[in-house]
């Protein structure tokens, strides 16, 4: 059977990704599978049972393989129907188990039907109990009369059929979820395939789960009334279903479970003599035996989803809800009771059969023996008992064995070492002793009777280290063979065929059906389970590894040298030659096993003390010397590895034994399989144990090696090359001295005709055909590659011998060569790139990637990988448009391997250039859109099925030019077929490119004025592919596949959000419009197949959250004009307030968790409107309606998630949103992380309407709907304060305890401290946040914060402390007492000193972090601000005391000289409020007059102390100084007394720097100004008088240092900004002096504005030009006193003062005179 499919497979796959094919390919596939099965099966000879099995595996891999079923596979198979229908047929459980996987498989295809086919199961399982209840009740009273009924077998299999097909459901949950935790779950912004279909299934669960709990319950117990026949069958539906529901995780499982350990008990009790001294029938020795293994296999189920599997990850999303531990000490303890119980019996069954108890009712006679007849299933009583002992050996393993006694361990080693290792043979005699007479024994893996001697089927390629303990039930069979890096590249379909022909054991689903619940199981469904005694081996040897581990050094060593002797001994006693191999062979796997869990990363500790000691390391060595020399390959191989693994844990004498011990053998050993397994030895031993640990041996061994690699015969050359490349791999750069000799072995080897493929004699030729040498030459160069390293480059001579081997091997027959040549090419271009031809290597792999064979095609993709992050220019410019379209139609044809690796390619290719050509990537992208799919032709091919329901069209669809599916059934002939995940991936390339240019800066991409104005052409830039941007989103978002329609509208998203940044840009043609709104109605078009009546309700949530951004992108601001869009927002705000189901769009029908998943969309997206909204204006008028309905529902959002999170009942009874309690269990895992998305948005919205005092926020905070303003204002909190408050706080200590801070975080960081801003006032928190304990706690995580965050979180978290002190301090009332009681003083201390700490920390000498120039500043601000809050919170008395510290730090601020930003300048607003409102007694006033004396004395020993320097941070800390201390002079009240000789000071320094022309001038003179004017004020400070009469001469040397400067035009220009703040300096104090002292000013300005005048200069100069508007402004202010002081000045100056302004009168008559004219010549110009 498995041969068959492995020869179907490859054919079925290459008609449905053939290119060539017909466009409906999967469509047809499908249909001729499914119409073929349904014949066969409607006919009179049904097919056999195997025929069966081969289309249902069939059908599972083509239905994985399509991922997604387009409306007509899913009506071919009836929904699901039609392998229900098989699996309850009469066919056996093969079929059954076969039927369930390909009815899984389908789920997984297609989420949307899983609701309808659980609840068809589980009624008809309903239905098949009640029958059989009455046929219990028949057969009870010897009844007769069963015509009406049907046979009890026809209903067993009817009601099995149903049982497991509702199990493998329940574990397609769980195994969905845990592949979608190993994948990626996001992929920019994306959700991956595995993510969506664990979002899919859960959301679509229907509410059965409890009621089929309860049904599995009562059927358990009433089989204690039922005839022995029905009460096995009610025994297996009962655990079946109990198996099932274990996979729903701890938040189902946690309230049952204590109805489960009763069953548990129950199923389980301890067996007593009265049980072996019984005469039992085989009747009920099966029922006995299978209620034991159904019970334990519930158990393995439960023990795998709900508690932490030893050495797995426990920081799953599985195990991030489950907030209590299921598993605890005391459930271990029972669980392992119960466990032992199952044991003992499985070992009183093995008594009464070696008594032979018969059955005195069977017909058969006394001498048949009952224990060896199969039943109706196919097995007999020791399959059964096998079974039970390999679920209780799993059990133990999930389990664990911190509670398990050293007894009970010692006993399970024992019974592990008996079942794998002892003398117990269940094969066939006959067969022994034929082959021991005939010598016929063709080795072990070559027997097809199923059983192959008792030897394990352990795959050892799938191990993974340390997962040892994590074991199958039955585990997959296969051959147990390992593969230790043989190096044969070949094909999957070759590999798979050839290990079937080594296969001893075949799987088959009937011989485990509760294979699903297997610890290693994946979601690539089917899984085959081996034969019952084949898995109790497995289980057995997976046991014993685990638990020698955890042994301490006697224990191991007891163990260890038990199972040595056992192996031996049986050995030595049997003459049974095949069962002696499968005794060593199961040996030394435990031996292996046990040693990769010792190695492993966490048993390493652990395994060195164990496995490092002499005696046990010499008795294993002892025992593997005989396996390495053995002529199994595969035996050879699995005792390398493991001597290299114990060579690891061991000391160096040990391992230094070893080697020599391996070259005696060698140099007395002729055997050729002997030498192989040495050489073998020699490479796990460097692998495993490293070069450094093996390095003095390293030239012994590689003297062996080489001459070994001589030898003629292939196995021995082979072996020898393999394990000198990894030696060469392990010793690295240690390697060194033996290159050049190593490269001319190589090349000899490659000389000689003997390891030619072909060479040799005939039987060696054959042999060799297995053991490609050239691929082991090329592994050794590859290493030679990498030990050389970057001195590569540098070598000429090497590096020329090294490429033409490459070359020459590359041009080998055998295309698996090639493949080891490309990775020493790819080995090449990493460490000498430059000595390269890149081109004709591009130009090689391109023609590789043609090739048929897989493994040359993935080696190929992964050097294009190599060079494409190399340089993705040059593979553009070598390979082309050509080589893109190469890499996406393999995305139609290859595997997944293959396809992640292209994805890799084309996915950093287009992020290195995009941004260069983004509309050759858009074209590409439209290219593979535009392929025709099945789904949009089945319109055609095949009418019967409607589409219509698809979507619905409208004008606006039909402007796009797209139609719907079936709209293009035009194209169905003529183009080749893209299938749905590269199209998904062309959609994903599409949203990477929105990212990428928008992230570029690149603003021609985006503004076509920009690029107009530029010059550059608009033809290639992103803007100009908008509209083929919106249209293939329409066309994906109308796809019939989920992934793709998601993608669509994460497309459109990107376009709104991208359009958003020029949404106030002017369109280049018409200036009167904006560039978006063209685009308003595809927009609107692409976003309506979103809410069809088929949308999933993953599309709706993403559909309501584009909704969301177009609303709030500013294209339409009027209210009345969004149309639809807005329509199906406040529709689904609607929704979300009732109870009931959610229905959107066209969309009626959906289930209670994607109901809450859409109403958590739907309030995101409303919260982002509302945070948008004071940015956007328009925006509140859409909100304005709706507020008290977002309010409520708002606030009962974020108790639902703190319910979820807290896991709390009584939030639940209370919650006011729609969430159900089932479904609070049963969703939590996939709606928690949406309400992680969510919340913080939901919160920030809440905030807001907090912070505007919305009448409707402090009513839902109360809990009380609909009320408005009117809320009584009560002492205590409002009723869910402390729900908020608990969600913000758990917010921030996450936040504050994370070692990694992201943007997210920080985003929810800020959110939640802006809420605790509001939180903390009175009318929300009451007295509570006053509380010791809560205010202790909420100031611990502030002092935290303070002490961990950056600015941008310094900020919100000091308003939150400002309101703190701001309103609860200072409201009347207070329940802590006065303002100023102890109490109080106490906790406002602790908000000082988090304020105070905050600010000191930024200061630029305290500060290491690099924050934001805005950040920093608007920390400062914000924080002297809440210092001068807490102040008036403390009252007078401490109020100038905090002003004092402000001051203070604020001076430290003045005294910096790191930062060569201006922090000082933005903060100065801050010291003008320190200097506010001045104390009024006079102890304080004095005190203020101090503190003001004291900081201008550190500001002028600041600037002092600058005089002698310069450099940026010099002049910057000058400035400062001067401008605060001018600050500090114009706010000075008239009462404020300051030092003279300090006033004098600071004119002093400020007249130097007026008077140096420095770059300080412009500066001094603006302070001056600033000075001069203050002292104008009527009530100002006498200082400022002074300080104006001390600073105008300085003003007055300035302007004549100006005037001086005339012809020196550089000097000149660096004064005219100086003199023109002089000159504004003067003409303002004119201004300003009463009329009486006029005359006086002009006295002394006049002369001085004189100097600047020059009438005989033709034009005037530019100080002319200055001067002469101001002294006209005087004329005309005063031209009495103008006219004396004018009189009076000397005749020079007054000479040059009347021309000047005669000359300017005359000039203004002059200009007046033309103006009329000049105005009716523009007049008729205008006409």
């Amino acid at each position: 059977m498995e041969i068959v499919n492995a020869f179907l497979r490859p054919y079925l796959t290459s008609i449905l990704l053939s290119s060539s094919s017909r466009p409906q390919s999967p469509a047809g596939a499908g249909q001729s599978t499914t119409s073929a099965f349904i014949r066969q099966q409607q006919t009179e000879r049904p097919p056999s049972p195997d025929t069966l099995m081969i289309v249902l595996r069939e059908m599972a891999g083509l239905l994985e393989q399509l991922g997604n079923l387009p409306p007509v596979i899913q009506e071919l198979l009836g929904g699901g129907e039609v392998l229900i229908t098989v699996a309850c047929s009469p066919a056996g459980s093969g079929v059954r188990g076969s039927a369930v996987n390909a009815l899984c498989a389908f789920v997984r295809a297609c989420p949307g039907r899983m609701g309808a086919i659980m609840e068809s199961l589980y009624e008809g399982l309903k239905r098949d109990i009640t029958t059989l209840g009455t046929l219990a009740m028949q057969l009870s009273n010897s009844s007769s009369n069963t015509s009406n009924l049907p046979s009890l077998s026809e209903v067993k299999s009817r009601a099995l059929g149903h049982a497991y097909s509702m199990y493998g459901i329940y574990t397609l949950l769980a195994t969905s979820a845990k592949s979608s935790e190993e994948s990626s779950a996001t992929y920019n912004g994306q959700i991956q395939h595995t993510s969506l279909i664990n979002i899919s299934l859960h959301l679509h669960l229907p509410p059965i789960s409890p009621s089929v709990l309860h049904t599995a319950t009562s059927l358990l117990k009433s089989t204690l009334d039922q005839p022995l026949p029905v009460a096995r069958i009610s025994s297996e539906i009962g655990w079946t279903l109990v198996s099932g529901l274990m996979a729903l995780g701890p938040h189902f499982v946690r309230p049952n479970l204590s109805a489960l350990m009763v069953l548990w008990r129950n199923a389980l009790p301890k067996p007593t003599v009265r049980d072996n001294n019984s005469v039992v029938g085989k009747e009920e020795w099966g029922f006995l035996l299978g209620v034991r293994g159904w019970a334990v296999g519930a158990m393995c189920a439960f023990l795998r989803w709900n508690n932490n599997v030893p050495g797995s990850d426990s920081t799953g999303s599985f195990d991030r809800g489950a907030t209590k531990v299921v598993v605890t000490l005391d459930i271990s303890r029972r669980l392992g009771t119960l466990l032992s119980n199952a044991l003992g019996f499985a070992n009183l069954f093995i008594t009464a059969q070696r008594e032979e108890v018969q059955d005195p009712t069977s017909p058969t006679g006394p001498n048949m023996n009952p224990f060896t007849q199969p039943d109706e299933d196919g097995h007999d009583l020791q399959a059964y008992e096998a079974l039970l002992r390999s679920h209780v050996h799993v059990a133990f393993a999930l389990l664990g064995f911190a509670t398990t006694t050293e007894s009970i361990q010692r006993e399970l080693i024992t019974s592990a070492t008996s079942l794998f290792a002892g003398n117990t043979y269940t094969g066939s005699v006959l067969q022994v002793a034929i082959a021991a007479k005939e010598g016929t024994f063709r080795g072990l893996w070559r027997v097809e009777d199923g059983y192959a001697y008792g030897v394990n089927s352990i795959d050892l390629r799938e191990g993974v280290e340390g997962d040892a303990a994590i074991m199958t039930i039955s585990g997959p069979a296969t051959s147990g063979a390992i593969q230790l890096a043989t190096g044969q590249q070949r094909d999957v379909g070759e590999a798979e065929i050839e290990d079937l022909l080594l296969k001893p054991i075949l799987g088959s689903p009937e011989n485990d059906p509760l294979s699903l619940s297997s610890a290693l199981v994946s979601s690539k469904l089917p899984v085959d389970p081996v034969p019952p005694v084949t898995a109790v081996v497995n289980s057995a040897i997976d046991l014993f590894s685990a638990l020698v581990c955890t042994q301490d050094s006697n224990g191991a060593l007891k163990a260890l040298s038990g199972l040595i002797d056992t192996a031996k001994g049986d050995r030595s006693s049997s003459s049974n030659i095949g069962r002696k191999i499968a005794v060593t062979v199961n040996s030394v796997w435990a031996l292996l096993l046990s040693l990769r869990m010792a190695t492993s990363r966490a048993g390493a500790k652990a395994g060195r003390e164990i496995f490092g000691g002499a005696q046990i390391g010499n008795m294993i060595s002892v025992f593997l010397k005989d396996a390495i020399l053995d002529s199994d390959e595969v035996l050879r191989g699995v005792a390398s590895e493991a001597l290299g693994r114990l060579s690891s844990l061991s000391s160096s004498t040990f391992l230094g034994n070893q080697i020599n011990n391996l070259v005696k053998e060698i140099v007395n050993n002729r055997d050729p399989y002997a030498r192989a397994g040495c050489a073998s030895a020699f490479g796990a031993i460097y692998l495993y144990a490293g070069g450094v640990a093996a390095q003095a041996y390293l030239k012994t061994v590689l003297n062996v090696l080489m001459s070994l690699a001589n030898d003629p015969h292939p196995v021995v050359h082979y072996w020898s090359l393999h394990a000198l490349a990894q030696a060469i791999s392990a010793s690295s750069l240690s390697y060194g001295p033996f290159i050049s000799s190593t490269i001319s072995l190589v090349f000899k080897i490659y000389a000689l005709d003997t390891h030619e493929p072909e060479g040799g004699s005939v039987a060696q030729a054959n042999a060799s055909g297995d053991l490609p040498s050239y691929q082991a030459l090329c592994r050794i160069v590859d290493g030679i590659i990498s030990t050389i390293g970057p001195e590569l480059q540098e070598s000429t001579r090497t590096r020329g011998k090294i490429e033409d081997l490459v070359f020459e091997l590359l041009r080998c027959e055998d295309e698996t060569v090639g493949v080891e040549a490309i990775q020493c090419l790819r080995q090449m271009m990493m460490f000498a790139p430059s000595k390269m031809d890149l081109a004709d290597l591009v130009t090689r792999l391109k023609t590789y990637l043609a090739s048929p064979r897989r493994p040359l095609k993935v080696a190929s993709i992964n050097a294009l990988y190599q060079l494409v992050q190399r340089d993705a220019f040059l593979l553009s410019k070598v390979g082309g448009d050509k080589l893109v379209e190469i890499l996406f139609g393999m995305l139609d044809e290859e595997d997944s391997t293959s396809v992640e690796g292209v994805k890799n390619i084309i996915t950093n290719w287009l992020t290195q250039t995009v941004t260069a050509a983004p509309s050759a990537w858009i074209d590409l992208c439209q290219r593979i859109m535009a392929r025709t799919t099945a789904a949009s032709q089945q319109g055609t091919t095949l009418p019967s099925v409607d589409t219509k329901g698809v979507g619905f069209q409208d004008e606006e669809s039909e402007s796009l030019g797209a139609g719907l599916p079936g709209a293009q059934g035009d194209s169905a002939s003529g183009h080749s077929t893209a299938r749905w995940r590269t199209q998904l991936f062309a959609m994903e390339c599409l949203h990477r490119i929105c990212n990428v240019i928008s992230g570029s800066g690149r603003q021609e991409h985006l503004d076509l004025r920009f690029a107009k104005l530029h010059g550059i052409a608009a033809k290639g830039l992103f803007v100009s592919r908008i509209p083929d941007l919106v249209k293939m989103a329409f066309s994906a978002s109308a796809a019939y596949v989920t992934e793709i329609r998601l993608a669509g509208l994460v497309v459109l998203r990107d376009v709104i959000t991208i359009c958003k940044i020029f949404a106030k840009s002017p369109d280049p043609d018409y200036d009167e419009s904006l560039l978006l709104e063209q685009y308003q109605a595809p927009i609107t078009a692409a976003l309506t197949p979103a809410f069809s009546s088929d949308s999933t309700p993953e599309i709706l949530s993403s559909a309501v959250q584009v909704c969301a951004i177009f609303v709030g992108c500013g294209v339409i601001k009027d209210v009345t004009k969004m149309g639809r869009i807005l329509k199906l927002l406040t529709g689904a705000l609607e929704q979300s307030k009732s109870s009931g189901s959610f229905s959107i769009g066209d969309v009626q029908q959906i289930s209670p968790n994607a109901a809450v998943m859409l109403r958590i969309s739907t309030l995101t997206a409303w919260a982002e409107l509302l945070i948008a909204s004071p940015d956007q204006d328009y925006l509140k008028a859409v909100i304005e309606p709706y507020r008290g309905t977002l309010a409520t529902l708002w606030i009962g959002a974020l108790r639902d998630y703190a319910s979820i999170r807290g896991d709390s009942e009584v939030l639940q009874e209370s919650s006011s949103s729609t969430i159900d309690g089932l479904y609070m269990n049963l969703g939590k895992e996939i709606l928690l992380p949406y309400y992680d998305d969510a919340w913080y948005r939901i919160l920030k919205a809440v905030a807001i309407m907090m912070q505007t005092r919305d009448p409707h926020i402090l009513p839902a905070m109360d809990g009380k709907e609909g009320a408005v303003g009117s809320v009584p204002q009560n002492e205590g909190p409002t009723a869910l304060f402390f729900v908020v408050f608990g969600l913000v706080y758990e917010a921030l200590v996450q936040a504050s305890t994370s070692s990694v801070a992201s943007s997210s975080s920080q985003l929810v960081t800020i959110a939640a401290l802006e809420a605790m801003e509001n939180l903390v006032r009175p009318e929300y928190a009451g007295d509570a946040i006053l509380d010791t304990a809560v205010f202790d706690e909420f100031t611990g995580l502030c002092y935290r914060m303070a002490m961990m965050e950056n600015a941008m979180v310094h900020i919100p978290l000091v308003k939150t402390i400002t309101s703190l002190a701001s309103t609860q301090f200072t409201k009347p009332g207070k329940a802590n007492g006065k303002p100023g009681s102890s109490s109080s003083h106490l906790q406002l201390t602790h908000c000082l000193r988090i304020c105070a700490y905050v600010l000191r920390k930024a200061l630029p000498s305290n500060s290491s972090t690099s924050d934001d120039q805005g950040a920093r500043t608007a920390l400062f601000n914000t924080s002297f601000i809440a210092l001068a809050e807490i102040g008036r919170a403390f009252g007078t008395e401490t109020k100038e005391d905090i002003r004092g510290i402000s001051i203070t730090l604020y001076s430290e601020l003045l005294k910096d000289e790191t930062s060569e930003v201006d922090l000082v300048g933005p903060t100065l607003p801050a010291l003008r409020a320190m200097m506010e409102a001045p104390p009024t007694a006079q102890d304080r006033a004095e005190s203020f007059g101090k503190l003001i004396h004291g900081f201008i004395s550190c500001c002028l020993q600041n600037i002092e102390e600058t005089s002698n320097r310069s450099g940026p941070t010099v002049i910057l800390k000058t400035k400062n100084n001067f401008m605060a201390v001018v600050l500090v002079f114009s706010s000075l009240q008239s009462n404020v007394q300051i030092s003279k000789a300090l006033v004098d000071q600071f004119c002093y320094l400020l007249a130097q720097k007026l008077e140096n022309s420095t770059e300080l001038t412009l500066t001094a003179a603006q302070c001056a100004k600033a000075i001069i004017v203050a002292s104008l004020a009527p009530t100002t400070n006498p200082v400022l008088k002074h300080c104006a009469g001390l600073l105008i001469p300085s003003l007055i040397k300035l302007v004549a240092t100006t005037a001086a400067a005339v012809e020196d035009q550089e000097k000149l220009a660096s004064l005219t900004p100086a003199l023109d703040e002089a000159l504004k300096t003067f003409t303002t104090f004119f201004n300003g002096v009463p009329e009486s002292s006029r005359q006086a000013v002009l006295a002394v300005l006049l002369p001085t504005l004189a100097l600047l005048l020059d009438p005989s200069r033709s034009p005037p100069s530019s100080l002319h030009v200055q001067a002469i508007p101001i002294v006209l402004t005087f004329a005309s202010a005063s031209p009495g006193p103008f006219k004396e002081v004018t009189d009076g000045l000397d005749p020079g100056a007054r000479e040059i003062l009347e021309t000047s302004v005669r000359q300017a009168v005359t000039g203004r008559q002059q200009q007046s005179a033309s103006q009329p004219s000049t105005k009716r010549q523009i007049s008729l110009k205008a006409f």
